[in-house]
């Protein structure tokens, strides 16, 4: 009969190893990760890098994503105040043209307007967290002023024709913000400003040139129109940012799961295997523990 004469130490070798095992696994358990360590498992560790990174991107997009949404919708209100202005402005010019109205009244009517300017000019310089949203890329000052030395009164722009764009993580473009030139000033026949101060200009005297009066409400409706265009533009936007949200939070929901997956402990397997590796503990320790007493000398009983 051939006796292995380390089989003590053999015994005392997988003892060890099941130990390491059982300790593992209750740390496992305890803090509910299978993989605390790059050594343990290097290719989920990897894996988990992978999927920290592009959770992080999603992360980011998610953040500049509300931010922006922020904007839009205080650009979208800002516009849609700017509408609703600037209809008042058309319907008093209406009454003032049908060459019912008195000096007196036509001078109200002027006066009116010129109060509808103002507010136009502010909704046209409206800011959010303290950036001028209608000012292209010089967001740190207002935009639009109006100088009265002349007549009509002439309204300028400071601001550039910067768009930005938000990146989504599929790579999708969204533009973020439109310049204030592109909306209040447009071209000659549809210009905001320059239809609302030729306005003023021929109500002021009280007396009305009626042919020029209605060119230039007409222009103004022409501005009327251009800007509920331009306002299609950022819903749209907000649209495809609410769109990319969602699906982002789509992917997200799944590489929170794919993480768990590949890095959380599954409890009822690991324990199992704990429940067996503290048999295999208990069993070596009894087999090691009967040979190595005198008693039950192996080589006694051959």
């Amino acid at each position: 009969m051939r006796v292995d004469p380390f089989y003590v130490t053999n015994l005392v070798g997988s003892l060890d190893q099941t130990q390491a095992n059982v300790q593992q696994l209750t740390s496992e358990l305890s803090s509910g990760a299978r993989v605390t360590s790059l050594s343990q498992d290097p290719v989920a560790s990897g894996e988990n890098v992978l999927l920290l990174n592009q959770m992080q991107q999603d992360d980011s997009f998610t953040q500049s994503a509300n931010l922006v949404t922020g904007q839009l919708q205080v650009a979208d209100s800002a516009l849609g105040s700017v509408v609703t202005q600037l209809t008042q402005a058309i319907t008093l010019a209406t009454s003032a043209n049908n060459g019912t109205m008195n000096s007196s009244n036509v001078k109200s009517i002027a006066n009116q307007i010129s109060g509808i300017l103002n507010e136009v000019t502010s909704l046209a310089n409206t800011s959010y967290q303290g950036q001028y949203i209608f000012a292209g890329g010089q967001t740190s000052t207002a935009p639009f002023v109006t100088s009265t030395a002349t007549s009509p009164a002439t309204t300028t722009y400071s601001g550039d024709a910067n768009v930005n764009f938000l990146h989504t993580p599929n790579g999708q473009k969204i533009q973020l913000n439109m310049p204030g030139n592109q909306i209040f000033m447009g071209t000659s026949s549809n210009s905001v400003f320059g239809a609302l101060n030729s306005l003023i200009a021929d109500y002021s005297s009280g007396t009305v040139d009626t042919a020029q009066a209605v060119s230039d409400t007409q222009a103004l409706g022409a501005a009327l129109n251009y800007v509920s265009q331009q306002r299609v533009t950022i819903d749209n936007s907000m649209t495809q940012i609410t769109a990319a949200s969602d699906a982002v939070s789509n992917v997200q929901t799944q590489l929170t799961t794919a993480q768990t997956n590949l890095m959380q402990a599954n409890i009822p397997t690991m324990t199992t295997q704990l429940s067996l590796a503290e048999t295999q503990q208990t069993a070596l320790i009894s087999v090691i523990a009967q040979l190595s007493s005198t008693s039950n000398s192996l080589f006694s009983k051959i």
